[in-house]
């Protein structure tokens, strides 16, 4: 009984208790919302939010943030289909491999910036965003690359099947799975936590902080290099404004899931079940019958209202502190 009131009392808890219930008051409206191919359409559809979302946490957790998820997703995808169109031929493994290689380094040219000589992330950020989306513009002369330009292989490995489900949907729950391990039952992941807390006392205990975040956003870059790939190929399209604010929706997802905008809080479970709450409400609107131009403000009151709760309980376990104390 005591473990369960913990778990209810956990910001993860509480977040798959208020995602069961809105599910099931949407499915009394509409009873093909709890059916098993809408579920599965909405891990699919999350797949790639939920990915990003276990990379921004980490960004977030050190006291960054990475706004150039969305363009790298956008230029590592325009890559992936550029060489799908004149190379056919190419090794499906190759065209991903190539993805995420231009993916890290891209997060790596972040890296240096911020972590090496140490520029603020919200302004290497706003910067390298702007870049990038400008050498999608330039590296496909400003012209898409539809389904049929593209080898028939290549846009159907996400959604093809393993396990039951989709390769989209079983890529993205590997990937939080391994992000859960990483954060949790490594020195690195634990080092981070060190960083985001306190980053003024690491160097004291011999963490080489630097080191730590070049590699966050190197690990970020990489991840959003198979996004690019994976965007691509489940919508089978390529063009300039691939993923348009799409680094908005992984910052949401971070801070509905617990994810301490100031740093040195948070899970990346937490951060995935923000991902699948911002799924469900997607694949919910058009069941409730509210028009896709209102997501965006839905999401927005959703980020609004997880941001009062993260400073109502940090001030409240600031309280009871000061009360032991």
């Amino acid at each position: 009984m005591n473990y369960l009131k913990r778990i209810l009392r956990s910001r993860e808890g509480q977040l798959v208790l208020f995602t069961a219930l809105f599910s099931i008051a949407v499915g009394i409206a509409s009873p093909s919302f709890l059916s098993l191919e809408t579920w599965d359409s909405v891990l699919t559809d999350s797949a790639i939010l939920m990915i990003m979302a276990s990379a921004q946490m980490m960004v977030i957790l050190t006291r960054g943030i990475d706004l150039t998820v969305a363009a790298n997703i956008a230029l590592t995808g325009m890559i992936a289909a550029l060489i799908g169109m004149h190379w056919p031929d190419t090794n499906l493994a190759l065209i991903i491999a190539c993805a995420v290689l231009s993916g890290l380094l891209l997060g790596m040219l972040n890296g240096v910036f911020i972590a090496l000589l140490g520029i603020p992330a919200i302004v290497v950020s706003l910067g390298a965003m702007t870049i990038y989306r400008g050498m999608v513009f330039v590296l496909s002369g400003g012209q898409w690359v539809n389904s049929q330009e593209m080898p028939a292989s290549f846009t159907a490995f996400p959604l093809d099947r393993f396990a039951g489900l989709t390769n989209l949907a079983a890529i993205g729950i590997i990937i939080s799975v391994l992000g859960v391990i990483v954060m949790h039952h490594t020195r690195f992941g634990r080092e981070l936590y060190a960083i985001g807390g306190n980053p003024a006392a690491t160097d004291y205990v011999g963490i080489n902080t630097k080191r730590r975040l070049f590699a966050v956003y190197a690990i970020t870059g990489a991840l959003a290099g198979l996004c690019g790939y994976l965007w691509v190929a489940r919508f089978a399209i390529a063009y300039t404004e691939i993923a348009l604010g799409f680094e908005l929706l992984t910052v949401a997802a971070c801070v509905i899931g617990g994810v301490g905008i100031a740093g040195g809080t948070g899970t990346v479970f937490g951060a995935v079940l923000g991902a699948l709450f911002l799924g469900v409400l997607q694949n919910a609107l058009p069941v409730m019958g509210i028009s896709p131009f209102w997501q965006m403000a839905v999401s927005g009151t959703a980020i609004l209202a997880a941001v009062i709760v993260n400073s109502r309980g940090r001030k409240q376990k600031g309280m009871q502190i000061l009360r032991v104390h």
